[in-house]
């Protein structure tokens, strides 16, 4: 979406910053991975089609995204693409007066998870949804055999709200309180949002 194009989020151990053309290319070499397709309901694109899906994600409003940058590879190399390691994203939809956001994580470089890195990206983009989108309501629909991310998320407080034996899935959900904002905000206090350029 539009709103977060020029939009960097920095914390202690990761930056967020806007998906442009510049990752693609490294995003679909993530993306050849069957693990992670399967882990993030992802079809197999070419990079032409990848392409053309940054492009859809930066002008569809019911879609934000980032690129999950590690913060120390980008203070040593000054290199966004060598400091990548997975992104964070939020779906967006109506439900009446209930604004939801689906949220999707992955961290693809497995030498960086386990280690901070997808909690605080989470946690930013959580707080992103809320205090930038406002967000009423948070769904995170994980796989069945993803017991790290289904423990990640009832840390957070989110609950089950369903399970689907056909397609191996489990939703939690969580909804927004003035409470739990101001845990949100307690448990972020590295959150810092920063311009930074537009460059699609």
């Amino acid at each position: 979406m539009k709103l977060n194009s020029d939009t960097q989020i920095n914390g202690n151990k990761i930056i967020l910053v806007p998906y442009r053309k510049k990752h693609v290319e490294k995003y679909h070499v993530w993306m050849e991975s069957e693990e992670l397709r399967k882990q993030t309901a992802s079809e197999r694109l070419s990079l032409e089609e990848e392409y053309e899906m940054q492009q859809t994600w930066l002008n569809d409003e019911e879609k934000c995204t980032f690129i999950v940058l590690d913060k120390n590879l980008m203070d040593e190399t000054d290199n966004e693409i060598v400091s990548m390691v997975g992104d964070a994203n939020l779906y967006i939809q109506k439900d009446g007066d209930c604004t939801v956001g689906e949220i999707g994580l992955m961290i693809a470089e497995p030498s960086f998870r386990s280690c901070g890195r997808g909690s605080e990206a989470a946690l930013f983009i959580l707080r992103y949804g809320v205090e930038k989108i406002g967000i009423n309501k948070y769904l995170a629909v994980i796989s069945s055999s993803n017991v790290t991310s289904i423990n990640l998320f009832k840390k957070f407080n989110f609950v089950k709200e369903n399970e689907s034996e056909v397609f191996q899935e489990i939703t939690l959900s969580r909804k927004v309180d003035s409470e739990w904002i101001s845990w949100l905000r307690a448990q972020t206090p590295s959150y810092a949002i920063e311009p930074t350029e537009p460059n699609f």
